[in-house]
């Protein structure tokens, strides 16, 4: 059974940061592209990050330069460091692998 489980979301202020983790299990982490989708009230999901197995990453424009996705193949786990975040940031972001999905952490950026 596949499981991804994110951790890491909260209340930050704008211009702060938070880190969140996304946790695989019943795959073979190493082989696997892995990825970020974020979704606020009342819009479509977006696309935020993706990393390929072998370290490639690719970014939407809208986070280019303030997001990090990174990938631990030991520990099989992807993350999302999120710098000067901005209001229009605060969405569920879930975690992906090919058809499976987390759940989601809630990320609010809000003073």
């Amino acid at each position: 059974q596949v499981r991804l489980v994110e951790s890491g979301g909260g209340l930050v202020q704008p211009g702060g940061s938070l880190t969140l983790s996304c946790a695989a299990s019943g795959i073979i982490f190493r082989l696997n592209d892995m990825g970020w989708y974020r979704q606020a009230p009342g819009k479509q999901r977006e696309f935020v990050a993706g990393i390929t197995s072998g370290g490639n990453t690719l970014y939407a424009d809208s986070v280019k330069g303030r997001f990090t996705i990174s990938r631990n193949n030991a520990k099989n786990t992807v993350y999302l460091q999120m710098n000067s975040l901005r209001p229009e940031d605060t969405a569920v972001y879930r975690c992906y692998c090919s058809v499976y999905w987390g759940q989601g952490t809630q990320v609010t950026v809000s003073s």
